[in-house]
């Protein structure tokens, strides 16, 4: 079932080693490929079989008569595996249907849960469970799920079925729902389900299965979801494959659940399991959050590892295992169904930029890989990030506004709407973020002073971009949701309302705008930072060097390594005081001599600052430019 010479052939999962199955990422989709490589690994995944991507486009129009057959074959072989039947009355098989796109493309296609229940087989699992709630509170999640995936209902109208039901009864919330009504609110979604669809539910096992992959397939090609795939620079016409699989239930009591899990905190790269639990619960509802969750480890506090060890001990032991084998920070997704650990995903896990330098730095140093590759793990572009301050990755954040990240850093001061004001309010020591529609040339001494800069309009390459980006300073540009009012000296937004002087937090790497002030963390070229430009500078195959045009960013580039100044962009000399006087000057002269006289009086100046970058680069080269002054920078409108 591995042969992919018959475009409509199936992969069993765990039906290939471990070490093959990254090799069809392309054909399973990356989900797919790495769930047949935990199988093989003999960790616990739910039976299942995958739709490869080649087989998946037949399903474009259709249903062809060779992919129905091998679909029937390993449904059958699922059967046999599971000891269960599909559509039978006791014991039913129910099935889950995911999607695997291939790596690096996104996808909006959701998950169908539950596929199988009816009228029958309901009945079959509330024997077997000895659960009427839990079988008809699956029934009715697998309405909606199949009203929504398939037939494009808006899953808001069931909702405020079940919403009614809870009001008509007093009930305030769903734990407070019995059999009797799970069993009321399921038949009420098929009603609901037939008003909006003109035709009563599928009850149809088979047809349900068939429609399901049908409709995933059509929503994957469907124009919203090519414009995703272009927007997010993937290929319009990448495949998608689908893995059907046997359901694991995190609903089905007390000591059953569902969660996600880090080998490695994702924050700061510290190797010990992080995660979270929701007890009684499926995949949809940890996306919810309607429910708090647990952490997988708590002292003795309520935790995965407290009510379910031997669930808990699995997870970790199987986390651990996937990391040493992939060679990465892993995330998983996993369901416990009566006590039982069962893997539902496997990725390589998102972290910070601190957490991947932690990663890498522990497995050169443990023997996993080489320096060279360490370096080729890293994205050199997220390194800007530790070059200037960032926020406490404990700290708790209160976005009230998002914008473009137009130049890195986190800073905290007060909001300040006048240039000039920011400069007189920075002189007496006052940390302040100028806050501004955009800001203009005259803007300058302003710009320098404050901790950072917020524009509502503008761009990445905006003057406040721009210049913030020269000078080192967090910007956040375009924030469009917020309006400013300098006369009447506030700041509003949606459920938002801050006057002058009122603290916010700038973070420049991310484009968020914090309530308060926010601890943040300083930069520091030490530790594993370091280690990591040692590595570069011992392997590196050309010199590095900085623009600069000020004694402080000379003094920075020379601390950071760089060997010399590749650009010195004289203009950006001259832009505060009589120094944008002059050069103002020699722009707008109309005559040879009045350009030669501005000029002359910008020499000795351009004099000293050379001398002092000179002497900081202590014999290094240092490109000089001479005056090209863009006449956006220097004119106001």
């Amino acid at each position: 079932m591995t042969q992919f010479s018959n475009p409509f052939a199936l992969c069993q999962l765990g039906a290939m080693p471990a070490a093959d199955a990254a090799a069809f990422g392309t054909r399973l989709g990356a989900k797919a490929a790495q769930l047949c490589g935990v199988a093989g690994l003999s960790l616990q995944v739910p039976a299942g079989f995958v739709v490869p991507i080649e087989a998946c486009r037949g399903l474009s129009d259709g249903l062809p008569t060779g992919l129905m057959q091998n679909l029937d074959a390993a449904v059958a072989a699922l059967e046999a595996r599971t000891g269960r039947v599909f559509g039978g009355k006791d014991k039913p098989l129910l099935l889950s249907v995911r999607p695997s796109a291939p790596l690096g493309v996104p996808s909006s296609v959701e998950a169908v849960l539950n596929i199988g229940l009816n009228d029958v087989t309901v009945d079959g699992l509330a024997r077997e469970s000895n659960d009427t709630r839990f079988a008809h509170e699956c029934y009715r999640r697998f309405i909606q799920n199949y009203a929504h995936s398939v037939l494009g209902d808006d899953p808001a109208a069931f909702e405020d079925v079940l919403a009614l039901y809870k009001e008509e009864r007093g009930y305030v919330s769903d734990a407070e729902l019995r059999g009797s009504d799970a069993r009321e609110i399921a038949a009420r979604f098929k009603a609901q389900f037939e008003s909006n669809n003109g035709e009563a539910f599928q009850e149809d096992p088979r047809q349900q299965l068939l429609t399901t992959l049908v409709a995933m397939v059509r929503t994957w090609n469907a124009p919203r979801a090519r414009t995703q795939r272009k927007i997010n620079g993937a290929a319009e016409d990448a495949g998608l494959a689908l893995i059907v699989q046997a359901m694991v239930f995190g609903n089905a009591g007390e000591n059953s659940g569902v969660g996600r899990a880090w080998s490695r905190h994702p924050q700061t790269g510290v190797a010990a399991m992080a995660g979270e639990f929701l007890p009684q619960g499926q995949g949809p509802d940890l996306v919810s959050r309607l429910r708090a969750t647990l952490p997988l480890k708590n002292g003795e506090s309520d935790s995965l590892a407290k009510l379910l060890p031997e669930a808990f001990a699995a997870l970790q032991s199987g986390v651990a295992t996937l990391e040493e084998r992939l060679r990465d920070a892993v995330e998983v997704e996993f369901t416990v169904e009566h006590g039982r650990l069962w893997f539902l995903s496997v990725k390589a896990g998102k972290r910070s930029t601190v957490a991947s330098l932690q990663i890498v730095t522990d497995y050169v140093r443990n023997g996993v890989m080489s320096e060279e590759e360490a370096l080729l793990r890293i994205d050199p572009l997220s390194l800007d990030q530790l070059l200037h301050s960032t926020i406490d990755p404990e700290a708790k954040r209160t976005v009230i506004a998002s914008g473009l990240p137009a130049s890195p850093g986190a800073v905290s001061g007060a909001i300040i709407f006048d240039a000039e004001e920011a400069r007189r309010l920075a002189a007496d020591g006052l940390r302040v973020i100028l806050v501004r529609p955009e800001t203009l040339p005259e803007d300058i001494r302003g710009l320098h002073a404050a901790e950072g800069v917020l524009t509502t309009r503008g761009g990445m390459t905006s003057h406040a971009a721009v210049i913030a980006r020269g000078m080192g300073k967090p910007c956040v540009s375009g924030a469009s949701a917020l309006r400013i009012d300098a006369a009447a000296g506030t700041l509003t937004g949606p459920g938002l309302s801050l006057k002058l002087g009122d603290i916010i937090t700038l973070d420049g790497s991310t484009g968020q705008v914090l309530k308060g002030e926010v601890e943040t963390r300083k930069p520091e070229l030490s530790g594993n930072f370091a280690t990591l430009l040692q590595w570069a500078d011992k392997h590196r195959r050309m010199a590095v060097r900085a623009n600069a045009e000020t004694v402080l960013d000379a003094r920075m580039a020379r601390d950071f390594g760089a060997e010399g100044i590749g650009l010195c962009r004289t203009e950006h000399m001259f832009f505060e005081g009589e120094r944008l006087v002059a050069i103002r000057e020699m722009i707008l002269a109309d005559r040879e001599r009045d350009r030669r006289a501005a000029l002359a009086t910008t020499l000795p100046m351009l004099r000293a600052d050379f001398i002092e970058l000179f002497e900081i680069m202590a014999g290094l080269p240092v490109t000089l430019r001479l005056l090209d002054p863009p006449l956006h920078e220097f004119l106001p409108e």
